[in-house]
């Protein structure tokens, strides 16, 4: 939006609103950055339901690795580079890779799937409501969210999906991208990667694989994490909270 209509384009929102939530610092670096008055601002994080994740420690199977991501088919979300990843990662591994989602690339990411002659280790689930997409996350003992910056410019925020698999129990990896690492502590819940970075996922999802004494740790430490930055019942009395003293102060 700012490519196509400037950076000046918020201008007279930022006079007029009365305040603003982004949903990470990262936005909100961002909206100081474009001209927001520091002073009408707030990060306010998108919870989740914790109670409707059940956490499942994560222990290693006798046959192969499930390996998750989840999330619309579109270039932000960075699932060409998990493909590539693990397409490297089976020449090594015995895995499987789950990407639960659809979108205008689908296509796009089967042909490089069959390019890579991988058809055999990852399944292309198309899209799944919130119960069926907990249901395959409970068959998968690690998340993937290679999320980048997209070529117009368009970003994540933080991925409510990677909330709920570190809810979930799972180790996860993520990228330095937009508000992601505010959610994943580097080496405690999981790991973060560079952007397009393939080498890089590669080798944390190797240390994964070959370290799974980690796993329940990393996922008692996201969940942990979870419930007490992103859990939906608290940020909703502190959005109360945040609201009454906007009213207050007008």
């Amino acid at each position: 939006y700012l490519q196509e209509h400037g950076y000046h384009v918020y201008n007279q929102l930022f006079n007029t609103a009365d305040f603003f939530l982004p949903n990470c610092e990262y936005f909100k670096r961002r909206l100081l950055k474009l001209g927001c008055d520091p002073n009408k601002i707030v990060v306010h994080h998108s919870g989740i339901d914790c109670n409707k994740f059940v956490f499942s420690p994560r222990y290693p199977p006798t046959d192969g690795i499930r390996i998750a991501m989840s999330g619309r088919l579109v270039e932000k979300k960075g699932i060409e580079y998990g493909i590539r990843t693990v397409a490297k990662l089976s020449k090594v591994k015995s895995i499987e890779f789950i990407i639960i989602g659809d979108g205008y690339l689908r296509s796009n990411l089967e042909q490089l799937i069959q390019t890579l002659n991988v058809g055999d280790i990852i399944e292309l689930t198309g899209a799944k409501n919130q119960p069926e997409t907990v249901d395959l996350l409970n068959t998968c003992h690690l998340f993937i969210a290679p999320s980048v910056t997209a070529e117009n410019g368009d970003q994540e925020g933080i991925p409510n999906v990677l909330k709920e698999a570190m809810c979930l129990g799972m180790p996860v990896i993520g990228t330095y991208h937009s508000g992601i690492p505010e959610l994943i502590e580097d080496g405690i819940s999981g790991f973060l990667v560079p952007e397009r970075d393939v080498e890089a996922l590669y080798e944390k999802l190797c240390f994964l694989i070959e370290n799974p004494q980690v796993w329940i740790k990393m996922g008692q430490a996201g969940r942990a994490y979870v419930e007490k930055h992103y859990n939906s019942d608290l940020l909703n009395d502190r959005l109360i909270e945040i609201y009454q003293q906007v009213l207050a102060n007008n």
